[in-house]
């Protein structure tokens, strides 16, 4: 039935070979010689009567071919993987995408609950500000995403929808019971295509002149906080686990804004995988169980 199919092995190295990008860096991987790398690339074409790479001066590019194997390939390689690992009920690893602050203030202090609940998975976090091409970087498993509530994504889940409120310590509060006599810190995206989130409207009705400090990263506004500098604009979903310590408390009589969303994006090739399922449900649990 199969017996028109290359070898096992050599689809693996065309795998490889495809995410990275480099005959080189996929060697690396395999732990064999670039050479190898080449012969295996060499005869799997050979086989299939077409080229899968244009080789040029310093890098390799897919052709139209090797792009539809590449996908079919990680595919099922992904899909036996997580077969096996479950047979074998082996430790398997979850590449997460999300943003800096999120992962810190967040993701990362809930994860030994998922390590404890699902100890066969490992997760890794990868963090930055940019959009991954989850159809191309294979080595992402899904990711989570900070934005507006009406961006148009077919593949977009929306976990929640944050509320903005005005934070600090309880010691700079019990110093600082007027606004007006506040630092007053806030965030200023990187990414200039979010909204912004400042206290500008709060300074208007207030009229007056105000010390004002920012950062471009939300936790490093939290940690401003954190330290006894002023008071924060920050998401009540990246300051829970502060509140609930006593380290951070809302200021008094400011009304919190409503602020953007945070979406889970799965690739269409880990829309079926195992991990990726055990992941979601419980991101949306502990979503549901988030005060925001």
């Amino acid at each position: 039935m199969f017996s028109h199919l290359p070898p096992l092995n050599s689809i693996r190295v065309f795998d490889s070979a495809a995410r990275l990008k480099s005959f080189k860096a996929a060697a690396s991987e395999l732990n064999v010689t670039p050479t190898a790398v080449s012969h295996q690339i060499r005869n799997l074409e050979d086989i299939l009567g077409t080229l899968l790479f244009e080789r040029k001066t310093r890098a390799i590019e897919l052709t139209e071919e090797g792009e539809k194997l590449a996908q079919a390939a990680y595919l099922s390689l992904q899909q036996l993987s997580s077969v096996v690992s479950e047979i074998t009920n082996s430790r398997s690893t979850l590449t997460v995408s999300t943003t800096a602050s999120f992962a810190a203030m967040w993701l990362v202090p809930r994860l030994e609950k998922f390590h404890r609940q699902n100890p066969q998975i490992q997760v890794v976090v990868k963090t930055g500000e940019q959009l991954d091409d989850l159809e191309r970087d294979k080595r992402i498993d899904l990711t989570v995403r900070y934005g507006r509530d009406d961006e148009d994504a077919p593949d977009k889940i929306k976990l929640v929808t944050e509320t903005v409120g005005a934070y600090a310590t309880p010691l700079y509060l019990e110093n600082t019971t007027r606004i007006e006599d506040a630092c007053l810190i806030e965030t200023r995206w990187k990414n200039q295509d979010l909204p912004s989130i400042s206290w500008d409207r709060i300074v208007a009705e207030k009229n007056s002149e105000i010390n004002r400090r920012h950062f471009d990263q939300e936790h490093h506004v939290i940690q401003a906080a954190l330290a006894g500098q002023g008071v924060a604009l920050i998401s009540s979903l990246l300051v829970e686990t502060a509140v609930q310590q006593g380290w951070l408390v809302e200021f008094p009589n400011l009304p919190r804004t409503a602020g953007l969303s945070y979406f889970l994006m799965i690739p269409t090739y880990n829309a079926h995988s195992h991990k990726v399922k055990v992941f979601q449900e419980w991101l949306m649990k502990e979503f549901v169980g988030s005060k925001t």
